[in-house]
């Protein structure tokens, strides 16, 4: 096992408009049976226990006859791979989306590759049942055909397939499914804009609000962008939607991995510019380069944060699966020049180092446990490594208290502004 905390994240930087990304580690876990890439993730729980599971794909090959139905389990707390039984589909498929629901995972869309070159959509959903691990008799058909979709979860009930490409084009359908009663709705289509048809975008639900990010825009050689849509779902009415368009991001985003913990919503590696399946540009440009950042939107203060840096590039993921409070697990994809890799990520975030930016306007230090600076602060917080909450320091009489012994960051907000120190407290 290789663990992996880059220098750069462990500091808090912030430019003139953007902050670049802080509180993440990387940990490299058993690698995958396969290689395997453009293959739909999702966790799920099995006696209690969290795992991975990596549905479809192209492999090494990266030509129409590498793509596969293959499946494969990861046991988080054992750090072991196994295959289980491939997915059902009538034609091996890439670009298919996962989501769980109720500990069931529904694997949704995604397109074939035929040996003329030509493609086709899928409909399907099948459902994989984690528990008894089999497959079930699959779920009502997808009424537009679809690949490359946004494919984001709602209350643990509604799984919402937003945009995406159908055989020929982008659409604007909002595809809602209804597990329970293996049902589908129609939901608000997106607008009939480029900036909302995409295909390779990806994101995640809030509260009620939809957030999807990136993708490939219909045009010439369907170029990536940077767009974030917002979608505001009626409670009352779930198949009610209002759109509308946030601030661009730092970079363009294409088929990146998405996730959230508390206000933030996070965009895991991905490529600049759209490809094909075989990682070559659709532009003429040759391979594409995968990124290293983990981007962060956000959504209470309407903020991008940058979040470059990351010490691995990774590109092609088509999903993420949450382990734990503040883990997530990412697998398979591309990593440089293109290559289809069978590598395993944990990636871990601190919530304390990853909320502070420092903007080296103020320093402070700590002597004796009292606390020095040259302004009165707003406020002044003790952290364990662990990221519990010590203490909450008296401004006016600035000192940490007595019993807190060993490591920890001090926190101190000054305006707008926070500066940090991790120390020793004897």
């Amino acid at each position: 096992m290789l663990i992996v905390r880059n220098i750069f994240l462990t500091y808090f930087l912030l430019s003139t408009t953007l902050f670049a990304q802080t509180g993440w580690t990387w940990t490299e876990l058993d690698t995958m049976p396969f290689r395997i890439s453009n293959n739909a993730v999702a966790g799920a729980t099995l006696l209690g226990e969290p795992h991975v599971y990596s549905f479809c794909g192209i492999d090494t090959t990266k030509i129409y006859s590498g793509i596969s139905n293959r499946a494969f389990r990861f046991n988080y707390i054992t750090d072991t791979w196994d295959e289980i039984a491939n997915t059902p589909n009538t034609l091996p498929l890439i670009a298919a989306a996962a989501s769980t629901v109720k500990n069931k995972i529904y694997i949704i869309g995604g397109y074939h590759v035929y040996s003329n070159g030509s493609e086709t959509s899928s409909n399907e959903v099948i459902i994989y049942n984690p528990e008894l691990n089999i497959y079930e008799s699959n779920g009502a058909a997808v009424p537009v055909p679809i690949d490359d979709q946004a494919q984001c979860v709602w209350r643990d009930s509604l799984i919402y397939v937003i945009s995406g490409w159908s055989n020929t084009t982008n659409v604007t359908n909002v595809q809602i499914y209804n597990p329970a009663l293996n049902s589908w709705a129609v939901g608000t289509p997106v607008p009939n804009l480029t900036t909302y048809k995409v295909f390779g975008s990806s994101g995640f639900i809030l509260g009620d609000t939809i957030f999807y990010f990136g993708g490939a825009s219909t045009g010439f050689n369907f170029p990536a962008g940077k767009v974030l849509r917002k979608g505001i779902i009626n409670a009352s009415d779930p198949t009610q939607i209002t759109w509308s368009i946030e601030d661009d991001a730092p970079n363009n985003n294409y088929r990146s991995a998405c996730l959230n913990y508390a206000n933030s919503v996070y965009w895991v590696g991905g490529s600049a510019t759209s490809y094909n399946y075989n990682g070559i540009a659709y532009n003429g440009s040759g391979g594409v380069a995968a990124m290293q950042q983990i981007m962060r939107y956000d959504a209470y203060t309407q903020t991008w944060f940058a979040g470059t840096g990351a010490p691995f590039s990774v590109m092609d993921l088509r999903g993420v699966a949450q382990v734990g409070p503040t883990s997530w697990v990412i697998c398979g994809g591309m990593k440089e020049n293109q290559e289809v890799s069978n590598r395993t990520f944990l990636l871990e975030f601190d919530p304390i180092v990853g909320a502070i930016a420092d903007n080296d306007d103020f320093t402070f230090q700590v002597i004796h446990r009292q606390i020095i600076l040259n302004e009165i602060a707003d406020e002044i917080l003790v952290y364990s490594v662990d990221a519990k909450l010590l203490q909450r320091v008296d401004v006016h009489q600035p000192v940490i208290d007595s019993e807190i012994f060993g490591p920890v960051l001090v926190a101190v907000k000054v305006g707008e502004k926070w500066s940090t120190e991790k120390i020793r407290l004897p």
